[in-house]
């Protein structure tokens, strides 16, 4: 089940540049990760926060699916021990067949590394919630671990389905909750996964809020493109993986209004990303008459997103998905790039005054949100310097990092004095 927001919205690694950059060498300590919806060479969130581990002096192992963006990390010193990437099905069963490989291979590299020398913390990347057999074995064994939870995935299935199982959803919300509560600490991205945990049993001072942003530096050496906007007046740019959760169909929706019924033509819109829905997208924005202004890229290295972004006049968002902060909203805003989503609580926690937003669901509203965007410059520059500055101050990696070694240093120290 594909993953969405904090998890899988960035198309590109994180650049061999930047991770080529000296370390601080240590004995700090040695955290080892779990990660199963992505390779972990393209999981931004996790690869910030092996950046951060490094430079604390950290020794990493990440077990991840086979891929080749992993070799980048390799060649900083992490070990990343790999499992063949499980059948990706449609469905329940599919998706059983899918975690039950994944869960098997985590176990049997984890005791692998285990076995090879001292581990002190233990990271376990959700969803999905499938681990909750290892987190329980790995705390009575006497390890550290941190649950982080990215997204949610119950709401992530019923998002993508219109009559969902409820007995699916009562499972999926039973495995969050126990894995939750059997972890030493939680990570979360934002006040409503907060609010979960809580609500699920775990205590507030085991609850730790770390958001997902960019990273200055990157965001810095990214140079506009006008050429990307192939000749005319507006770029626009949607950024992410694409699942059926982000809705993409009612993106196409409002590009279509704002083509036909509105009459606007002098914008190039840029798609940019890969996932089970590129085809099936791809297909629908040709059979509503959308081929001339709606370019698709597949997937794309860091460097050529943050080049569009750097270039965009207007972000866009789709999701309805209540309860995910999008990393695409906030690397907008990093680039001083307003956007336009729907009126949901987590993005309009994180962007504020940066976006403008339509009801949830309307089509037509998003639509005459774009074009109003579009004809006005100067709420434009406003809005997009009020993003520019949340990032800077509170959203960025660079302000988050602190937080997330805090507790793994925290857990480091517990397993130390119990040892």
């Amino acid at each position: 089940m594909s993953s969405t927001g904090d998890r899988r919205q960035a198309p590109g690694p994180t650049s061999v540049s930047t991770m080529a950059r000296p370390r601080r060498r240590g004995s700090t300590g040695h955290v080892l990760a779990l990660v199963e919806n992505v390779p972990f060479g393209i999981d931004t969130r996790l690869t910030k926060q092996v950046d951060a581990l490094l430079e604390r002096g950290y020794r990493v192992t990440v077990v991840s699916r086979q891929d080749p963006s992993n070799d980048v990390y390799r060649a900083s010193g992490v070990e990343v021990l790999e499992f063949p990437a499980p059948p990706e099905r449609p469905g329940v069963v599919g998706y059983a067949i899918e975690y039950s490989l994944a869960f098997l291979w985590a176990a049997a590299l984890s005791c692998r590394a285990l076995l090879w020398g001292r581990v002190d913390v233990i990271q376990v990347c959700q969803p999905p919630d499938v681990y909750l057999p290892l987190i329980r074995l790995f705390r009575a064994l006497g390890y550290g671990v941190v649950v982080d939870q990215r997204d949610l995935m119950s709401e992530l299935y019923g998002s993508r389905y219109d009559h969902p199982r409820p007995v699916v959803i009562k499972a999926l919300k039973a495995l969050e909750r126990l894995s939750q509560t059997s972890a030493h600490q939680v990570l979360c991205v934002n006040e409503f996964l907060r609010e979960r945990a809580h609500a699920a049993g775990v205590v507030p001072d085991r609850v730790t809020v770390v958001r997902n942003g960019p990273v200055l530096g990157r965001v810095a050496r990214a140079n506009p493109d006008p050429t990307l906007k192939r000749g005319r007046r507006h770029l626009c740019c949607w950024a992410g993986k694409m699942g059926r959760q982000d809705r993409l169909d009612l993106l196409l929706g409002a590009i279509r209004h704002l083509v036909y019924e509105l009459g606007r033509t002098d914008t190039q819109i840029v798609i940019l990303g890969d996932g089970e829905c590129l085809e099936e997208t791809r297909r629908m924005a040709g059979e509503l008459g959308l081929d001339d202004w709606v370019a698709f890229t597949d997937w794309v290295a860091e460097d050529t997103l943050f080049r569009h972004l750097a270039t965009a006049d207007l972000g866009l968002d789709a999701s309805l998905q209540e309860e995910v902060s999008p990393v695409k909203a906030i690397e907008y805003m990093a680039f001083g790039v307003p956007f336009v989503a729907f009126d949901l609580r987590e993005t309009r926690a994180a962007a504020q005054d940066a976006a403008a937003y339509a009801p949830p669901g309307d089509v037509e509203g998003l639509a005459r949100a774009i074009n109003a965007m579009l004809d006005d410059a100067t709420r434009r520059t406003e809005m997009g310097r009020a993003g520019r500055r949340r990032v800077e101050e509170s959203l960025a990696w660079d302000r988050q990092a602190s937080g997330y070694v805090q507790v793994i240093d925290g857990l480091r120290s517990r397993r130390r004095r119990s040892s």
